[in-house]
């Protein structure tokens, strides 16, 4: 794990790091390759989803902007697609026994974060 030390003498409490001219050049690459890693871990959903996705949300971005009672609505009946088809996917997850780690990984998250999600679920 690399360690970017700081001198302490070019940083103000309260003031940004970039405004000390403090090199943030290595920190910020490895937390891209990080993210990087999560990602390839990651489940990957199917290009027709993440097309209905980006759909969905460039629609709702629209109602938003011109018609917010009917985007909230809009939202309101997702919330509720939500939490049925969550719990649905918890429980199956639950009863095929898929461990945790594999879920996290999945989820590309931390156990604690995909337990935290899977009992939203399970125990709404």
């Amino acid at each position: 794990m690399a360690e970017y030390p700081l001198r302490w003498t070019v940083v103000s409490v309260g003031r940004p790091l970039y405004e000390a001219d403090v090199d943030l050049s290595g920190p910020v690459a490895d937390y891209g390759a990080h993210l990087s890693v999560v990602r390839d871990s990651a489940v990957q959903l199917p290009a027709g989803l993440v097309g209905l996705l980006a759909e969905l949300v460039r629609r709702l971005e629209g109602l938003a902007a011109e018609e917010p009672l009917v985007a909230l609505k809009a939202l309101a009946d997702l919330r509720y697609v939500i939490a049925e088809v969550g719990q649905d996917a918890a429980c199956e997850a639950a009863a095929q026994e898929v461990p945790l780690p594999e879920i996290a990984t999945g989820l590309g998250t931390s156990e604690a974060a995909a337990r935290t999600y899977l009992n939203s679920y399970l125990h709404p």
